[in-house]
């Protein structure tokens, strides 16, 4: 369970790797990540130590705890679900629900917390962490909507890039800032209010 990086050599034939030890190692990592106020707080002996593993079944697998960090929160960040293409409002919405479950929960905001919080002190991490994990998301958004522009359901003038930053922002503003159970922050019709408030924004009228 490891993201790929030309940067990593390959690992080299050995001992078969445990599936049941890899998870409990990522499922620690992902509960430390949370639990720490910062990644420089996260060491590989407390890791191994809530995994129930030794050290070394950590370092078969990963080099150093940058690399752990990066495949653990690639786990958060599945793909998005196929868009149906019918309209951008019923894309828009899809994708906006995903991250209003991602946003609500406290291991899914690990991502953002660590982009937004940790480029001054772990800046290659924080770059490694955004290319795995939220550039594809980005890319996803950002064809959505260049579709919707085609299609003439946005405005021809929209700024693409802005638009994604907005879809974005608004989630997880919305999401942190009215809290679970607050104006319908934790419902699953949030992410169609949101979608229609955009949408009235960004259509060509």
């Amino acid at each position: 369970m490891t993201t790929r990086d030309e940067t990593r050599p390959a690992r080299p034939a050995g001992r078969p790797r445990s599936e049941k030890a890899e998870k409990a190692i990522i499922e620690a990592t992902l509960d430390l990540i949370s639990e720490s106020a910062s990644i420089s707080d996260l060491s590989i002996e407390a890791i191994a130590a809530r995994a129930g593993v030794g050290k070394t079944t950590i370092y078969r697998r990963w080099s150093n705890k940058e690399d752990l960090v990066v495949d653990a929160l690639a786990v958060l960040k599945s793909p998005l679900p196929p868009l149906a293409g019918r309209s951008v409002r019923e894309d828009l919405i899809t994708c906006m629900e995903v991250m209003r479950r991602e946003a609500g929960d406290v291991r899914g905001r690990c991502v953002m917390n660590i982009a937004m919080n940790e480029n001054d002190r772990h800046p290659r991490l924080v770059e490694r962490v955004r290319q795995a994990t939220l550039q594809p998301r980005q890319e996803a958004l950002r064809a959505m909507l260049q579709r919707g522009v085609e299609t003439g359901e946005l405005r021809a003038d929209l700024d693409v890039a802005i638009a994604t930053a907005m879809v974005v922002g608004t989630v997880m503003w919305y999401v942190k800032s009215a809290g679970p159970g607050e104006a319908g922050a934790d419902s699953g019709t949030l992410a169609e209010r949101l979608a229609d408030h955009i949408l009235a924004g960004l259509s060509d009228r």
